[in-house]
């Protein structure tokens, strides 16, 4: 698997004396009874250099200990490197060290500011305890993902744009602790899953159409060692995918399935089945219910659910967990045309269900019917499908937080995952009456409401993905069209652009099931 351009590797010298480019330390702001910003632990032996000058020249710099602040500092020879950063923590926490979360972010706005130095050292506050190994995770993956760039496709080179970080020093108590050094070697794997999503959904709409998106994935998984098949259009409507065959067919770019697996060598007596089933719209103009035309470009982030399926999966087999897991991506592009879907056509899935379509724009659910009932004819004992989905995810829970639908104990399990790795998500009901709504007077389900009410629009695509979901199967329904998308300004360990949710959640998740079953 493609490791990240920049480097990691722990150490645990004196920050005070490593020839690096820059020492990083933290900074909190100051309490509520007022008073200087507090330099953080992990970085005494630079602020004893400065004599006990450090904080107030800091705050002569205009430096608070906000959280995502950054303030740089020329040593002149106090220390060995050339410049000290502070960045902000935000306010101390009490009797612990930093959440990993806030070491995440600090680190990713770090690294960022250093674009174009060779080398530089964190010596942020970690734990010494049991909680180290998580910390020492965050802030790897933390800086590895501030330092990613996309590499675009201008011309002409941009004036005064730096290369990112060449390599990061993470100073820590015990550099041969192997609990540590294993969170040092995971990091980059999982950076890497990380930014291939985002590359994936960074590239321009027209360089990525199903075959092509099909193909970049077969080629990245076999190289990775993973089982890969891939169904053309042909395939599809032999095969009886009628979802994805009816999106995609208006489309002269056809469709594409592709499953990768991963079978453990040594895989625990009894080891649960894990599936992951992605959502690839390459590109979605909503077909013959068309989208507005303003804001449609983003559309092009419509298969990020399928890309950090794909990618996680790239990450599972170089971190080969003792479970098997499976993915399956449902790629289509949604265009109008003579010969698009049209709304009052019935479509019969994957399996045998009939669906009468209302809006052509609910695409991702027709797709990701199919492959919920491939996977689940394959055969699975816990689902995760994810999605740029609904908008009404976004008008329920903003941009950060992924609404999470299906099996309440699964949903708890996300939602915990979620939170361990910094990809928030909140479990959304699956009331009856929005059901209640999609009866069909002709199929068995309308892929809508009744009426095109879009009252309960992101608990409608859940109900509807519940219909195609075996019996007895856990599963959750990871609806990430806000997260999987950040159009401001850099923000943390974020660029802008492709975020990657919710590669690190999956990877969590499979982690959890071969802890826990």
């Amino acid at each position: 698997m493609t490791q990240p351009a920049t480097t990691i590797d722990l150490v645990d010298t004196d920050p005070a004396e490593l020839p690096v480019d820059a020492v990083v330390i933290g900074l909190h702001s100051a309490g509520p009874d007022g008073g200087e910003p507090l330099i953080a632990s992990g970085a005494e032996s630079v602020t004893a250099a400065f004599d006990g000058r450090l904080t107030s020249t800091l705050v002569l710099l205009g430096a608070t200990g906000a959280a995502g602040e950054v303030t740089k500092l020329a040593t002149l020879g106090t220390v060995t490197a050339p410049l000290v950063v502070a960045v902000g923590l935000g306010a101390e926490p009490t009797g612990a060290a930093p959440a990993p979360e806030v070491l995440r972010r600090a680190a990713g706005t770090a690294v960022r500011a250093l674009a174009g130095s060779a080398t530089v050292a964190l010596a942020l506050p970690l734990p010494d305890d049991e909680a180290a190994p998580d910390a020492v995770r965050a802030v790897a993956e933390g800086a590895l993902l501030g330092a990613y760039r996309f590499a675009g496709y201008k011309t002409k080179p941009q004036p005064g744009r730096r290369s990112p970080v060449g390599a990061v020093r993470v100073v820590v108590p015990d550099a041969a602790d192997a609990a540590v050094a294993a969170e040092a070697r995971r990091a980059p794997v999982v950076a890497a899953a990380v930014a291939r999503t985002r590359d994936w959904v960074n590239t321009a709409p027209n360089e990525l159409r199903p075959p092509a998106f099909a193909d970049a994935v077969a080629a990245a998984a076999t190289e990775a060692g993973l089982e890969v098949e891939v169904l053309d259009f042909e395939a599809l409507q032999a095969g009886g995918y009628g979802g994805i065959v009816a999106v995609g067919q208006g489309s002269e770019a056809k469709p594409r399935f592709v499953r990768l697996a991963y079978t453990p060598e040594a895989a625990a007596e009894g080891a649960k089945r894990v599936a992951l089933v992605g959502k690839g719209i390459t590109f979605d103009t909503g077909g013959i219910s068309i989208k507005p035309a303003q804001g449609m470009w983003e559309m092009k982030s419509d298969m990020a659910g399928a890309a950090a399926v794909a990618a996680t999966m790239l990450a599972v087999a170089a971190l080969k967990p003792a479970v098997p897991v499976t993915g399956y991506l449902c790629i289509a592009e949604n265009m109008p045309s003579g010969s698009a879907y049209r709304p009052g056509d019935v479509i019969t899935m994957f399996g045998g269900k009939r669906v009468e379509v209302l809006n052509t724009d609910a695409e991702g659910r027709m797709v990701l019917a199919d492959g919920i009932g491939r996977a689940c004819a394959d055969g699975c004992d816990y689902l995760f499908e994810t999605s740029t989905l609904t908008g009404g995810q976004v008008v329920a829970l903003g941009k950060r937080i992924a609404g999470v639908m299906g099996t309440p104990e699964v949903c708890e399990r996300v939602k915990a995952a979620g939170e361990a790795v910094g990809e928030p998500a909140w479990p959304m009901p699956l009331p009856d009456d929005v059901r209640k709504g999609m009866d069909s007077d002709i199929a068995d389900i309308t892929q809508v409401a009744q009426g095109m009410d879009r009252g309960g629009h992101m608990l409608q695509g859940g109900l509807f993905l519940r219909e195609f979901v075996a019996e007895g199967v856990g599963w959750a329904h990871i609806d990430i069209a806000g997260p999987s998308y950040h159009s401001g300004e850099p923000t943390g360990y974020w660029s802008k652009g492709g975020t990657g949710v919710p590669v690190r959640t999956l990877l969590a998740l499979v982690d959890d099931v071969a802890a826990n079953g």
